[in-house]
């Protein structure tokens, strides 16, 4: 049997998964959620109560949490050769440091703003937003410090933590740019978007692109403002 992913091209927890499948090279049936729909929402929410996405089933196991996903990809169905966690302990630690800090410190403040910008104009929370910004400033910095001349985020291999950065990224640089002061950050964000699993995802999501709340901050090379 298959693995089944239920997931929405939009978001960047279901890019994070895609892009580790992708990776892998894993074949998986696609299941696009419309959790809007009240009778799709009752039926998924049955499968998985919290009703997050993505969520993977394998048979008759149901996988939830990106980052568990992931793991459990990578310990059950990666090829030998491939893996997106380390075998060696200490460099495993780094992978799945790098995976918490940008899910807490990059996506996490990212969807804040998100968020707010879809709530009713009354209850936007200004200083909540002008804090998700600081913290994505602050993780900026962070990361641009912890990458020094690595590839990649956790080492020289693409990683977990590779999966997550790449979409946290996408969608949190049209919240806050980087600067020139993140000239590695920089440079480590064009290699994220150039490798081919990325790219990929990007590429799916392209056609719901313009229901993203901040889409005219998008790259021009991936959504033009105004089209639809």
């Amino acid at each position: 049997m298959p693995l089944t992913l239920h997931y929405h091209p939009l978001s960047s927890h279901c890019h994070k998964v895609l892009i580790a499948l992708y990776e892998l090279g894993l074949p998986f049936e696609p299941r696009l959620l419309n959790l809007g729909d009240p009778q799709e929402r009752s039926a998924f929410v049955a499968l998985w109560p919290t009703g997050k996405m993505p969520l993977l089933q394998d048979g008759d196991r149901t996988v939830p949490e990106t980052t568990i996903i992931i793991e459990y990809l990578t310990q059950h169905h990666a090829p030998a050769e491939q893996t997106l966690v380390p075998a060696q302990a200490d460099e495993a630690l780094e992978v799945r440091l790098m995976d918490r800090l940008v899910d807490l410190y990059v996506m996490h403040p990212m969807q804040a703003i998100v968020a707010d910008r879809l709530r009713a104009e009354a209850d936007r929370d200004a200083l909540a937003v002008d804090k998700a910004r600081e913290t994505l400033a602050m993780a900026y910095g962070l990361l641009e410090q912890r990458l020094g001349d690595r590839a990649w985020l956790a080492g020289a291999s693409f990683s977990l933590a590779d999966c997550v950065a790449a979409p946290s990224l996408f969608y949190a640089t049209t919240l806050v740019p980087l600067t020139p002061q993140h000239p590695r950050l920089a440079a480590y964000y064009e290699r994220l978007l150039a490798r081919p699993s990325v790219a990929r995802v990007l590429d799916e999501a392209r056609p719901f692109f313009q229901y993203y709340p901040f889409r005219e901050s998008l790259p021009a090379r991936f959504y033009t403002p105004g089209a639809a």
